[in-house]
């Protein structure tokens, strides 16, 4: 099986790498800077370096926020193609403080309180009913970049007046009293597979590391562990870090980090993650093969009735199997009629 890592060049990246290429036949390191997306009429192609992209059984994509919507694009047009631990949608919503909150709130994971607004003077009024001190940050930003906290109506209230000039929305949250420490979760599938907890330096609120943190182990209680990986499914992640404060109302999530470092997590827990995301890519993409396979078989001896495998999604959609298509051979603008219930749908020509 042939496999690819896009990302900055990061050393975390590099240690994935090195992991990957013990189990899957051939791993491609790729700079997402190098790639770029052809859209000509009703297909599209990527392409590195100017040159196709080759075919790929399994795709790790990862990346800063500058690059969310390349990715996004990248990973829509390959996605069907092969595995990919984190669905296209993933890279906008995850790189957005705003879009992420959202998807927190319908997938009911705990967060702070937290208010949008675009103008000053709807956050003024807001910040005349809040709290002290209180949390103002900018739709994106990672390691603790664009996070604001104000101890006053007043110094709040000239945050605002520069946040303003920007003219787009920021996010008003309210502050979370920890002691300036924070839990980074990776979680990797169904489970987190290492958790550390990071205290801040002093004066410094910020616990990331590369806010001058300093980072040990902990264990993860199984509720906490739970809404770690929740907030990750929330924004269309199998592999990612969650940011997690635990204050006197319990965890509360704060962010998802598509493209976390493993360096730091893995000096502090002793647990050597990116063996675990290697296994993790190399497990899931086996299984999905064998599937492939076996539909290859099925179509070779005849037209199958029935046709089992897992509910795969793309964002809120459900995405059928490709053999389903060339089965049925429906066409792009053919009407069909779709009868659906609990546990049922079926489809077919109007």
């Amino acid at each position: 099986m042939k496999a690819a890592v896009i990302s900055m060049g990061s050393i975390s990246s590099e240690m994935t790498v090195s992991e990957m290429k013990k189990l899957f036949t051939s791993v491609d390191h790729l700079n997402v800077s190098e790639l770029e997306v052809s859209m000509l009429g009703t297909s599209a192609e990527v392409l590195y370096g100017g040159k196709p992209l080759k075919q790929y059984d399994c795709i790790y994509a990862k990346g800063s926020g500058r690059y969310a919507n390349l990715l996004r694009a990248v990973t829509t047009v390959v996605g069907p193609e092969c595995f990919m631990p984190v669905r296209p949608g993933a890279f906008t919503i995850g790189h957005n403080k705003l879009l992420a909150h959202l998807k927190f709130q319908v997938a009911n994971v705990p967060m702070p309180r937290t208010w949008v607004v675009s103008t000053a003077e709807s956050a003024k009024k807001i910040l005349k009913k809040v709290p002290y001190p209180v949390v103002m940050k900018m739709p994106s930003g990672t390691h603790g970049k664009g996070v604001m906290l104000a101890d006053s109506y007043e110094s709040a209230s000239s945050m605002v007046d520069a946040l303003a000039l920007l003219k787009q929305p920021f996010l008003i949250q309210e502050y979370v009293e920890t002691g300036g420490t924070d839990i980074r979760a990776f979680v990797i599938g169904d489970r987190v597979v290492a958790a550390m907890k990071r205290v801040a330096q002093p004066d410094e609120k910020r616990a990331n590391l590369h806010a001058g943190g300093e980072a040990k182990r902990i264990e993860m209680d199984e509720k906490t562990s739970q809404i770690a990986v929740r907030a990750a499914r929330a924004v269309g992640a199998e592999i990612c870090g969650v940011d997690i404060l635990r204050g006197p109302k319990g965890a509360m999530v704060i962010e998802v980090n598509l493209s976390p470092g493993i360096q730091g997590i893995s000096k502090a827990t002793k647990v050597n993650v990116g063996e675990k995301i290697a296994r993790y890519l190399y497990e899931r993409t086996k299984e999905l093969a064998g599937r492939a396979g076996d539909k290859v078989v099925q179509e070779l001896i005849g037209e199958p009735k029935e046709i089992v495998s897992k509910v795969e999604l793309r964002g809120d959609r459900i995405l059928l199997p490709g053999v389903v298509t060339k089965l049925t051979k429906f066409a792009e603008q053919d009407d069909i009629v779709i009868e659906a219930n609990k546990g049922d749908v079926r489809v077919k020509k109007y």
